[in-house]
């Protein structure tokens, strides 16, 4: 899939998200402080000698130990079975993203493709009724490796890219959406690739990918970083920042709801998706990656695309495994 577009679909949903009719501006709150830098962001964890970021390695994950075992077999004393005990699993989850993780405005329920993948994996668990054993914690990008490593939540589902320096960090799932990066532009600017925006403010979101690839290859790009990426378009809106970097999955979002905004330029990048689980959780890894095993070939990963996204639907990714554990 080399380029998302999101069409009427988005657009629909993004009238909802914003509180307003389809193709109109919202009105913004006042955007937090920014930090405006051209250095670089705090250096990323070094990447393991077994992972390469340009082949295969980068998403290769933990190969399922068999069949998926049913919600009363889990293996005893497993991850799964300690998180069914506790009567709940703790989700990482982005309220912002539009048609990944976003809250509905009418019902106040999290919604969305990242959303739906907690629901598999949590149903796989619990079983048919999963009322009240999802518990959502709304993170940042900065967030979610941090509270992985702490153990505050069991998993991260947040448009989370897959790369090796993480993989120093924590586990993922294989691989199950592929976005790149882009840049947001307004409609009327002359810019068609993010390269022509060297000395000028381009917003990317605290420990995102897209802050460390701008250091890496547009380091004349002068960066305002801010907590969460919704932000940025709170700032785009302002005439404070002249674009956005951030993965095409986002950005088609933004400029659903923005009449005078666009994607502007070629994906620069390759953003594998994977469930972010805590390093030393490798059966809870196998668990979840067979529980994706099971949605590419029952046709669910699909229903869930179609469900947010907009036809034709895409084969899956597909799964890579071999890594050596950790």
């Amino acid at each position: 899939m080399k380029k998302l577009v999101l069409t009427a679909t988005i657009t629909a949903a993004a009238a909802l998200v914003a509180g307003c009719s389809a193709g109109s501006t919202p009105t913004l709150p006042s955007a937090p402080a920014p930090s405006s830098s051209a250095a670089p962001s705090p250096s990323p964890a070094p990447t393991r000698a077994d992972c390469n970021n340009n082949d295969n390695t980068r998403v290769e994950s933990y190969a399922p130990t068999g069949p998926l075992p049913a919600p009363d077999d889990l293996p005893a004393g497993s991850t799964m079975d300690k998180i069914r005990d506790k009567g709940k699993i703790t989700v990482g989850v982005s309220a912002d993203n539009l048609l990944f993780g976003f809250r509905n405005p009418i019902t106040g329920r999290l919604e969305g493709f990242d959303v739906d993948m907690v629901d598999a994996v949590a149903h796989a668990i619990f079983g048919k009724d999963i009322t009240g054993k999802v518990e959502y914690r709304v993170e940042n990008f900065a967030q979610r490796i941090p509270d992985l490593q702490s153990g505050r939540v069991d998993l991260v589902a947040d448009i989370m890219t897959i790369n090796c320096a993480r993989w120093s960090q924590i586990a993922f799932s294989t691989e199950y959406f592929h976005a790149g990066q882009q840049v947001l532009v307004r409609k009327n600017s002359p810019y068609t690739d993010v390269g022509q925006l060297n000395g000028r403010k381009v917003c990317t979101a605290t420990g995102s990918t897209g802050s460390q690839n701008l250091t890496s290859l547009y380091p004349k790009v002068v960066q305002v970083r801010v907590a969460n990426i919704s932000d940025c378009m709170v700032l785009f809106q302002q005439g404070t920042v002249d674009g956005i970097v951030s993965d095409n999955t986002v950005l088609s979002g933004f400029a659903s709801q923005d009449p005078y905004a666009r994607v502007a330029g070629d994906q620069f990048t390759k953003e594998p998706y994977g469930l972010g689980i805590p390093a030393k959780n490798v059966d809870f890894v196998r668990f979840v990656n067979a529980v994706l095993e099971d949605m590419r070939t029952d046709g669910r990963w699909a229903a869930i695309y179609r469900k947010w996204l907009p036809a034709p639907v895409p084969k899956p990714p597909a799964a890579v495994y071999g890594r050596a554990l950790p």
